[in-house]
């Protein structure tokens, strides 16, 4: 109950909410364990809960027509999600599954509500919220329509390590590469030569199931710096 209790406070949007108005939350927080490859939040279900990361590490997809499940949000500790299906009070556009093994704490929709109708704290932190995510989608569209292998590893990477929605998360990520791999949509041994070339330009450190991130404002560099233009492959004449 302890450690429950000290994950909602060390949670972004509880930092400046009175204490009064924790100490009518807390009571109504439980916490569930997930083992890793388990469905956490399935697609098409209406959610209950507003569910935190305790530790280890989810990611929202969704399967694609011919089956294949495709990963595109990784959430890591202390981050937060399904507030979008809470407010619209509709099924869940996506499917939630832990990536590792996952404690994951249960806000109920009811408290959410009351935070959210009484609380300007907490809506300011909610806000605050939906405008990364936001930002993060948008980053992940233009990524998969103009992004190399390398800046599509280097932003997964440092998307684990946002500090808005992740607060506090640190740079050392529980991932193995198999696992960033299916994060950032690439097959294991595409990822695993760029994590060398990462790690030999010294922006991370590789170790068994765990992924350090050395510098995140170097590697923001590296990511930004390996886009290449798209060529016509039809018209020579296209290129510049």
């Amino acid at each position: 109950m302890k450690l429950l209790k000290d994950f909602l406070e060390r949670s972004a949007w509880s930092a400046k909410l009175a204490e009064d108005v924790m100490a009518r939350v807390h009571p109504d927080v439980t916490c569930r364990f997930y083992p890793a490859g388990s469905i956490i939040a399935p697609r098409g279900q209406r959610l209950n809960h507003w569910l935190g990361i305790m530790d280890g590490v989810a990611a929202l997809g969704c399967d694609s027509p011919s089956g294949k499940r495709a990963f595109f949000i990784p959430v890591p500790e202390r981050g937060w999600f399904g507030e979008g299906s809470l407010l619209k009070d509709e099924p869940l556009g996506y499917e939630a599954a832990a990536k590792t093994d996952c404690r994951v704490a249960c806000l109920p929709r009811e408290t959410f509500m009351w935070l959210f109708e009484t609380s300007i704290e907490f809506n300011h932190a909610l806000l605050r919220q939906i405008n990364e995510r936001c930002g993060q989608f948008l980053g992940l569209v233009a990524l998969d329509r103009t992004g190399s292998v390398e800046e599509r590893v280097a932003k997964c990477l440092l998307s684990l390590t946002n500090p808005v929605l992740y607060p506090g998360t640190g740079n050392v990520l529980p991932l193995s590469q198999e696992e960033v791999g299916h994060l950032s949509g690439l097959s294991r041994q595409t990822v695993n030569g760029v994590l060398k070339e990462l790690e030999h330009s010294g922006l991370l450190r590789v170790d068994f199931k765990q992924v350090t991130v050395l510098d995140p404002s170097r590697l923001l560099d590296y990511a930004e710096h390996s886009r290449q233009p798209p060529s016509c492959p039809r018209h020579a004449s296209c290129r510049m």
